[in-house]
């Protein structure tokens, strides 16, 4: 399926059922003449959507099943639709038990180009430029994404085709550009990656991926003081094949936000770096999360954020630029990239890594007549295990750190802005808090 264009979808949608209201309540009452056939449909189908819900399409005007039609009726709710200006065509046709709904759209190439202004306390206040189009290509969405700041450089693109090998198969293809030099950080980074994947959705729950891609990454400008691991992990580039294969499953629906119900989501990433070289790694990452009901207005979110990287013949080692260290969003009350082995004052990260979350949420909307969310959590994790410990001198054994705060969720006009305030209850010598975190975002 293509990604929800919501920004379409919303305006769409909100002018078809305005526009429709009015005149399908005076179409629709018309009677027939005593003489024509009444036809009860068991089911009602649309067919040839493409951008408008078929669920809109299909009850804006009354075309619903078990209730009797005039002929004279099924016309009056094509002139209905027709009305609403979206449609190029539209036709009702009988089809024995069965209502098709025939329609072909007007608009068949929406998009948009969007500038955004943005805050996170991973990366700092960023600017970004967005562009996307539906039929972009032929039956083809692409998108093109820029991100901005002194220490943050990044560029993406995509192009994604459903139903390429029959109706089971998408293909998607991606690009990506990143170059990161944190002041907190002793080095820079610069990744340069394509992936071309396949997609398949057994279900409208559940996605399987498999992609294959070239990646060019590389380590430096580390300072003279860094940690002499950091100095030896210097690379000019390392240029390799990747394979990726992945599975992503929600027990949620499209539209729904996991109140009232139990629900959950996992998803799992593997990942083989630098193929035929003695760079060979795996990289493995699993995250899930599950909302669990405590009432209509609260829940408790239950989540796992865990991965590994290791080398695939047990030869090499990793670099600082493979591994994990989380902080900041990741892990709430420490410092971005904070958590983790260090070095001479530096994060080296960890090859493997686990956070886990528990956070009680109430949904404070009715009271503020406005979206608000908040929360008071526990986070806790680690990230550990180095190939290189430098004869024992690091210290890169399972430390684990915790912490405590408050959450808050809401929104500034359109814009989304989230909000934590955290303390570390479990803690290790040279380990950064960030006691205040911020994630907001606005697009013009």
């Amino acid at each position: 399926m293509l990604p929800q264009y919501f920004w379409s979808v919303t305006r769409c949608t909100g002018a078809f059922m305005r526009r429709c209201i009015m005149p399908c309540a005076g179409l629709l009452l018309i009677s027939g003449a005593a003489a024509q056939t009444v036809q009860t449909f068991e089911t009602v189908e649309v067919q040839g959507a493409e951008f408008i819900p078929e669920h809109d399409i299909q009850m804006t005007c009354g075309a619903v099943e078990g209730v009797p039609y005039l002929t004279i009726e099924l016309r009056a709710i094509e002139d209905c639709l027709m009305s609403t200006g979206v449609f190029e065509t539209v036709k009702l046709i009988p089809n024995g038990e069965t209502l098709v709904i025939a329609v072909k759209e007007l608009n068949t190439r929406p998009g948009r180009v969007e500038a955004s202004l943005s805050y996170a306390s991973q990366d700092g206040l960023i600017g970004g430029l967005f562009f996307e189009r539906y039929n972009l290509l032929p039956d083809t969405y692409g998108s093109i994404r820029l991100e901005y700041n002194p220490e943050v450089k990044r560029g993406g693109g995509r192009l994604y085709r459903t139903n390429v090998l029959g109706s089971d198969f998408d293909l998607g293809v991606k690009l990506g550009w990143e170059e990161l030099s944190f002041d907190d950080s002793s080095y820079s980074k610069e990744t340069k990656q394509i992936e071309t994947y396949l997609a398949w959705m057994p279900s409208q729950k559940t996605q399987l991926e498999m992609g294959v891609g070239y990646r060019d990454y590389r380590l430096f400008d580390v300072d003279d003081g860094a940690s002499a691991l950091l100095v030896a992990e210097q690379t000019p580039g390392i240029s390799a094949p990747f394979l990726r294969f992945a599975l992503n499953h929600s027990s949620l629906s499209e539209g729904e936000n996991g109140w009232g119900t139990w629900e959950y989501s996992v998803g799992v990433d593997q990942y083989f770096w630098n193929l035929g070289t003695d760079d060979s790694l795996s990289d493995f990452r699993f995250e899930s999360r599950s909302y669990v009901p405590l009432g209509q207005k609260w829940r408790m979110l239950v989540s796992l954020d865990a991965g590994r990287v290791s080398s695939l013949d047990g030869k090499n080692a990793t670099r600082v630029i493979d591994r994990f260290a989380p902080g900041a969003g990741s892990f709430r009350g420490f410092a971005p990239r904070g958590v983790g082995p260090h070095d001479n004052g530096d994060a080296l990260g960890g090859n493997t890594f686990a956070v886990s979350s528990i956070e009680i949420q109430g949904n404070f909307e009715d009271v503020v007549n406005a979206p608000l969310v908040g929360g008071v959590f526990l986070d806790t994790g680690a990230s550990w295990a180095l190939d290189d410990t430098l004869g024992g001198v690091i210290d890169d054994g399972f430390h684990r750190r915790s912490s405590v705060g408050l959450s808050l969720a809401f929104e500034v006009g359109r814009a989304p802005v989230s909000l934590f305030v955290a303390k570390p209850i479990d803690k290790q010598d040279g380990d950064k808090e960030q006691v205040f975190g911020l994630r907001l975002s606005t697009a013009f």
